[in-house]
């Protein structure tokens, strides 16, 4: 018998064939290119309008040579599913979260790390830099290119029961994480006991006692309704994971130099552009939030700064994580 997640990709390859039949073979016309974008994420999210913004620029910058079609809301599968469709071939470009990605490509592990960044303006320039840039290249061996980062904002701490302002309030809860080792080992290091459980059976979860708690940033906190829930939120920031935009190695490796480099600048420009819708969204989302009786605390971070040290010592023995570590601690 064939798992869900077996049969959810097999799902997304028969409605990617579809939408391949409905485009020809990738081209609406003779002389026009149709890329396929496939996320997770709803329409409204700031994400996606960069990507349309992207859209947008690709088109009008190729005389309407390139056009990118996007496919959001799981349309096409899961953040993990569209990976696998672009290293097949049959998705061309998606949007995944660094978590994800590190289950592909370990070096990607690194932006997950806990206050790893001292703060937003060293966060971007490590995106903007040479570790960013490398890491972006890191995937190209797994057949996935990466084109830039959109910004998720700074992930914190929200309770059922308590506010948490010291690494010692995580004793005893369980606290839901996202499928990563590296969101799994934080947590051990911190003292809570970390739950993955899928984002869309969070509210049940949390509403049901499964979990005492989560960690996220404040639009998904605010959009998700985990609010009604959850009535305490500690602004702790410990970790800032960037989404990334990838296209699959087939099809960046089937395009010319003009095209790759109308993407490449195109997705660079989306990314600037992305910035400034968050910063709306998030400052918006902070203020519904406490309109809705979400007391929100901002911790001292170095009680939880001090806990999650240890951690980076333990990748000492594979130099190539350490060193990407060290790299982007030591950016100025």
């Amino acid at each position: 018998m064939k798992s869900q997640s077996g049969f959810r990709l097999i799902f997304g390859v028969v409605l990617c064939f579809a939408v391949f039949v409905l485009h020809g073979t990738g081209c609406s016309r003779i002389d026009q290119k149709v890329l396929r974008l496939a996320h997770a994420l709803d329409p409204t999210h700031p994400v996606h309008k960069a990507m349309e913004f992207m859209a947008a620029r690709v088109q009008e910058r190729s005389g309407g040579r390139l056009k990118i079609a996007i496919y959001p809301s799981q349309q096409l599968g899961t953040e993990r599913e569209c990976l696998e469709l672009l290293q097949i071939g049959i998705v061309d470009i998606t949007k995944v979260s660094a978590a994800v990605m590190e289950g592909i490509v370990p070096e990607f592990k690194v932006l997950s790390m806990p206050y790893i960044f001292r703060d937003r303006a060293h966060y971007f320039r490590v995106l903007d830099g040479g570790p960013g840039e490398k890491l972006l290249l890191a995937g190209d061996e797994y057949w996935l290119h990466g084109l830039c980062y959109y910004d998720a904002g700074s992930r914190s701490f929200y309770c059922r029961e308590k506010m948490i302002m010291r690494p010692e309030d995580l004793a005893g809860l369980k606290i839901r994480v996202m499928q990563s080792n590296t969101a799994i080992q934080m947590l051990k290091y911190l003292g809570g006991s970390a739950t993955p459980i899928s984002w869309g059976e969070l509210y049940t979860a949390l509403q049901g006692g499964v979990v005492d708690a989560a960690e996220n940033n404040p639009p998904s906190f605010y959009l998700s309704r985990h609010y009604e829930v959850c009535k305490y939120y500690s602004l702790d920031e410990h970790t800032s994971i960037p989404d990334i935009l990838v296209i699959g190695t087939k099809t960046w490796d089937r395009l010319q130099p003009d095209e790759k480099r109308i993407i490449k600048e195109a997705a660079i420009e989306s990314g600037i552009y992305e910035r400034k819708l968050w910063e709306e969204s998030e400052n918006e989302a902070l203020q519904a939030l406490r309109a809705a009786g979400v007391e929100i605390a901002k911790p001292d971070k170095a009680p939880f700064i001090q806990k999650v040290e240890p951690m980076y010592n333990s990748y000492e023995h594979d130099q190539n994580i350490y060193r990407l570590i060290m790299d982007i601690r030591h950016t100025e």
